[in-house]
């Protein structure tokens, strides 16, 4: 009796201490950092600050003891005087070293997934836009249960087009195509379509700002312009009253604007159409860069537009400011 009673407490102090392996935590060192200056952790999959911990720098040293909610994640840690870095964290102790290098380069320790995801964030430096996507391509072909390949197709899925998305995809883990980053893939190759300027639009609803259902096709008769926006993004908010001033002169001829929202906060939406003065038709499924309509359209990066002709033809593609009205003059003769 007194060998199982001790064989158990022994099973106890081992489940012990392999939970306790598995908390997180991120020990820091910095240099040059002044005492109280705040760092945090942000979600780096959300658009907008999505704050998951923060804390204090004393002596050029941090640390946090974070409950993750979800492991592995990717995260960006940064200070409010612009030192930034993007990390993959787990459930492990982790260390983070930049006592002896910039904030950007520091080395960090207790993560497989992180290093694999840095070592290619070096090789990438130095490759030009092209190559860098074909890097990632040959990255995905040789770790296809890596969730780092996950977030790299899922980002560049619109880039590489539906063809190639499926053929990496289907290389994938079972766990890898669960992931949050895998759904959004299966999303794009189920949906997109990509329609191309001479071709019919794709229709498709949403629900707008007030909860209501509102169809693309509903506008028929009219000529649409169809605009991928977002709240956070700052050439969308720049050209914002020049589409204002195009809407308010050609509304009353037949125009209307459609505005699909990659916004996933939806105060953060609603602000921005009543800050901008937008008063036309939006809608937001709150899915982010996984939004339905962008993932059928091909939407690559907004500002993004589909400028639709009263018989439901595309006749341009982002145009913006003066050549939109050109195009829309020309339309409405």
């Amino acid at each position: 009796m007194r060998k199982t009673i001790f064989g158990i407490l022994i099973l106890l102090f081992i489940s012990c201490n392999q939970q306790s392996d598995m908390e997180f935590s991120l020990t820091g060192k910095t240099n040059g950092i002044e005492n109280g200056t705040m760092i945090y952790l942000d979600n780096a999959d959300s658009q907008n600050i999505d704050l998951i911990d923060s804390t204090t720098v004393e002596n050029n040293n941090f640390v946090f003891n974070t409950k993750l909610t979800n492991s592995p994640i990717q995260v960006a840690l940064w200070t409010d005087d612009e030192h930034y870095r993007f990390i993959w964290l787990e459930n492990n102790k982790m260390t983070f070293d930049a006592s002896k290098s910039n904030f950007e380069n520091a080395k960090v320790k207790g993560s497989d997934i992180e290093n694999l995801a840095q070592s290619l964030r070096k090789e990438l430096e130095n490759l030009t836009e092209e190559n860098q996507r074909k890097r990632e391509i040959e990255f995905i072909k040789t770790h296809p249960n890596s969730i780092v390949s996950a977030e790299i197709l899922s980002t560049y899925s619109t880039t590489f087009g539906q063809k190639e998305t499926k053929e990496l995809f289907d290389l994938f883990s079972e766990q890898n195509k669960k992931s949050k980053y895998g759904k959004i893939i299966e999303t794009y190759i189920k949906l997109n379509v990509e329609p191309k300027i001479g071709e019919r639009f794709v229709d498709f609803e949403m629900i707008d700002q007030n909860g209501e259902l509102q169809k693309l096709s509903d506008l028929k008769g009219k000529i649409i312009f169809l605009d991928f926006w977002a709240s956070w993004c700052a050439p969308c908010r720049k050209e914002n009253p020049n589409l204002v001033k195009t809407y308010n002169k050609f509304k009353s001829k037949g125009f209307e604007i459609f505005a699909v929202s990659l916004d996933e906060n939806k105060e953060n939406w609603l602000n921005a159409i009543k800050k901008d003065n937008l008063n036309w038709y939006h809608v937001n499924d709150l899915k982010g860069n996984g939004n339905k309509a962008s993932l059928t359209y091909g939407v690559e990066g907004i500002p993004d537009s589909f400028l639709i002709d009263k018989n439901g033809i595309i006749v341009a593609r982002d145009l913006r400011g003066e050549k939109l009205n050109e195009k829309l003059t020309e339309l409405l003769k």
